[in-house]
């Protein structure tokens, strides 16, 4: 066992009185001893914060757009980056097969066996790799809903196209603001027909804020589905990436069939790199797109042998990544699982209450996120008064305020509160809200 080791090993300890366990703890700066190193009882989640190179001239509330790399995940990209520069065929060859780095930490993260995890670059490419993988045929129906994102949307549309299954989108409420767990499952419920073979949903829809209750919507498809053989049997499909690095959750609590997710965005993992999960007993059915470099397909095809059944390494899209930040990803995994699932999402959740509620009390401002937890994770929507939702992010962003608004036909102003902003820059921020009114 090495000092890094025992040292971070040591803080870790240290801090199990405190709200929150630092990852990365090994690396204390500064010749600091751990002791010294930790957090003020006032605010323990500063240290987190001390772990990103973020511009301190701006309040950061659009993380969830792309993230900025912790400590211990640079640290582990540079030391992938250099070993690739000084001997790039001799470090990748036995690698570039070797998934379990990253597959391990993911699987204690996600409550999940290793091999039920396929690697990709992002929630797109996941998304299009599952839904063109589905043996759909002409006849059946994917259904999804008006509120999902484009790269669902369009992934949908082509893989429906090549089948000749039809797509149908519903919506599951009118007023975000107003949604509620059994309207929400109640309108899929409405909806199944007996041609719906797969109902594509996303975990947290980045256009109004708004949590779909996946669990309840799986019961729905499980009622459906015990009077269906196993041939007509309806999957439910996540887009999970707005949840996933927020909710403390695991894929067997939320009982859907594939889940999709970028982690270069809450979970803060390196940027180009995703993950789907499935099924153990559904990964057969699915046909892969892309070439796979599993040692299993790879396997079959030097010896000349019949290509072996799907598996999730065999949907993990093969090819030359970009090999640093994937193999980077196991640190992300364990940088969440120390900090603890549970006080991230509790920490999430608490300023996000703090910001609707304060948005809530403003008169020129309509609040289009529900202020209930169960209905709502890591984004807030809004609007002010007289003022586009583009006019709103560009005032904020002349207070050093990183917002954004939202990419649909209906825009909103948008911000997104996470571990690496406090209370007093929630307030910060409403109170320059407050000021345009």
């Amino acid at each position: 066992m090495t000092t890094r080791t025992i040292e971070r090993r040591q803080f870790l300890a240290g801090l199990a009185a405190t709200p929150v366990a630092i990852a990365g703890c090994g690396h204390v700066q500064n010749g600091a001893s751990p002791a010294s190193a930790a957090a003020s009882p006032s605010d323990p989640w500063r240290r987190v914060r001390e772990e990103f190179t973020l511009s301190k001239e701006w309040l950061h509330f659009a993380g969830f757009l792309l993230a900025s790399h912790p400590r211990v995940v640079r640290e582990a990209i540079e030391r992938h980056r250099r070993a690739l520069d000084d001997n790039p065929a001799l470090y990748a060859e036995p690698r570039i097969s070797d998934f379990a780095p990253v597959l391990k930490p993911a699987a204690a993260y996600m409550g999940v066996a290793p091999e039920q995890i396929a690697l990709t670059d992002s929630t797109t490419m996941g998304l299009a790799t599952i839904y063109h993988g589905l043996p759909l045929r002409q006849g059946d129906e994917v259904l999804t809903t008006l509120h999902d994102h484009y790269s669902t949307h369009e992934s949908l549309r082509l893989a429906t196209q090549r089948s000749g299954a039809s797509l149908r989108k519903v919506a599951l409420y009118d007023d975000p603001a107003k949604a509620s767990v059994s309207g929400m499952a109640s309108a899929i419920e409405r909806a199944l027909a007996p041609a719906t073979r797969c109902v594509a949903i996303t975990y947290v829809h980045s256009g109004t804020g708004v949590k779909t209750p996946v669990r309840a919507i799986a019961d729905v498809i499980a009622r459906a589905n015990a009077a269906r053989t196993a041939e007509t049997r309806i999957l439910l499909c996540v887009d999970g990436v707005h949840g996933f690095g927020v909710e403390n959750v695991t894929m067997g609590e939320l009982g859907c069939d594939f889940f999709v997710a970028g982690t270069h965005k809450w979970l803060f993992g390196p940027r180009g790199t995703g993950v789907v999960w499935g099924r153990p007993e559904l990964w057969p059915m699915l046909r892969p797109t892309i070439p796979a470099f599993a040692s299993s397909t790879f396997g079959a095809w030097i010896q000349g042998a019949a290509a072996p059944a799907t598996s999730a390494e065999a949907m993990s899209p093969g090819g030359f990544h970009s090999f640093e930040h994937r193999w980077a990803l196991g640190e992300a995994f364990e940088f969440h699982r120390e900090l603890g699932k549970d006080k991230v999402a509790a920490r999430i959740h608490e300023l996000n209450r703090q910001c609707k509620q304060g948005l809530a009390a403003m008169k020129h401002v309509s609040l289009h996120t529900p202020m209930a937890d169960e209905l709502s994770s890591g984004i807030i929507t809004f609007d002010v008064t007289g003022l586009k939702p583009e006019e709103v992010v560009k005032r904020l962003h002349e207070k050093r305020i990183v917002a954004s608004t939202t990419p649909y036909a209906q825009s909103y102003a948008r911000l997104a509160p996470g571990l690496l902003n406090s209370p007093q820059e929630v307030e910060q921020v409403l109170g320059e809200i407050r000021a345009l009114g």
